[in-house]
């Protein structure tokens, strides 16, 4: 029995800012839309291997050069990476379709392929 071919896989990141009450701020028919974008996506083809929701920026960390590590992502940005996905799609343009299922507030949706998958 041969194994189930394996599609490409893209991360799909998610850019928002950050809301006030953090996923309580987030209004009803975008919260909607998120739940209903997995059946979408399956319509489509492609599979979610994984998809993570991130606390907010303020719980972050980073490490620099030499270890310093430093409260927050201190990036140069209004938006936050809010979550991501990583989906299974046949190519780059149905992982772009899935991009554009996902409502965005006021951010962006990158999508991008896995390194050697």
């Amino acid at each position: 029995m041969r194994g189930r071919e394996t599609m490409p896989q893209y991360a799909i990141l998610i850019y928002e800012k950050e809301l006030p009450g953090g996923v309580a701020d987030i209004p009803p028919e975008v919260m909607e839309a998120n739940m209903s974008a997995g059946e979408k996506i399956a319509a489509m083809g492609a599979t979610v291997v994984n998809e993570q929701g991130l606390e907010p920026a303020a719980t972050a960390r980073t490490i620099r050069k030499g270890g310093l590590v430093t409260d927050g992502p201190f990036l140069e940005t209004k938006e936050v990476l809010a979550g991501f996905f990583v989906v299974e799609a046949a190519d780059l343009d149905t992982a772009i379709a899935i991009g554009k299922l996902l409502p965005i507030m006021d951010g962006a949706v990158e999508v991008r392929p896995v390194l050697g998958v």
